[in-house]
């Protein structure tokens, strides 16, 4: 399937970023085994390549890889290099034209309409709404009304309740980080973090 298509039936997008290596690929397994099937490794993660190296290992195709915070032409290469499928930016960035060429599929980092329609321009497949913690979900029913067409992923600050109020207002998916992860990739309770993660999936497949 495309990323668009991957997105709109996983519904959530899970975001790791930790301080911990071993707890990130941790963290990557147990959303796995509790169903989370869509996920990225930021690349501000500690050892953000080894992490995606062994997570793609670990879990092959049970799970959707890609690889955030992507900024540059290299992070592209490097990400690819080491199991990414797709590339995730928090903005407009060069690494974008450089995914674009090699045909992986972008997640392009906007929040104003004039960002997004530079995201589109550029070959984006989809928009990172980032951050939205201060818009909440009326913001995306507002730029489906230019953007009908446009898959739409809120990033920033989503917890459950909020996650059910973009996707009733017409995101695709959601991505989360902090209030689905909490601190298990950098170290911290994983049966907390399997328990957030059932919470999630639960109100996201409503």
């Amino acid at each position: 399937m495309s990323l668009i298509e991957d997105l709109a039936a996983d519904r959530l997008l899970a975001i790791i970023r930790g301080k911990d290596v071993e707890a990130s690929i941790a963290t990557a397994i147990a959303l796995v085994d509790e169903g989370v099937r869509s996920m990225e490794i930021s690349l501000s993660s500690a050892d953000a390549l080894t992490v995606l190296s062994e997570v793609s290992s670990a879990l092959g195709d049970r799970v959707r890889l890609g690889a955030g915070t992507v900024l540059t032409p290299a992070d592209v290469d490097a990400a690819l290099d080491n199991g990414a499928t797709y590339i995730v930016t928090p903005a407009i960035a060069p690494s974008i034209s450089t995914a674009v060429d090699r045909g992986v599929p972008v997640l392009c980092g906007a929040l104003t309409p004039t960002e997004v329609l530079t995201a589109l321009d550029a070959g984006a497949d989809a928009v990172k709404l980032f951050p939205v913690s201060s818009m909440g979900p009326r913001y995306v029913k507002d730029l489906r009304a230019p953007f009908p067409s446009t898959p739409f992923v809120p990033v920033g600050g989503v917890g459950v309740d909020e996650a059910e109020g973009f996707l009733a207002d017409g995101a695709v998916a959601v991505g989360v980080a902090s209030p689905l992860l909490g601190d298990a990739a950098n170290g911290g309770d994983l049966d907390a973090l399997r328990e957030r993660a059932r919470r999630f999936l639960n109100a996201v497949c409503r």
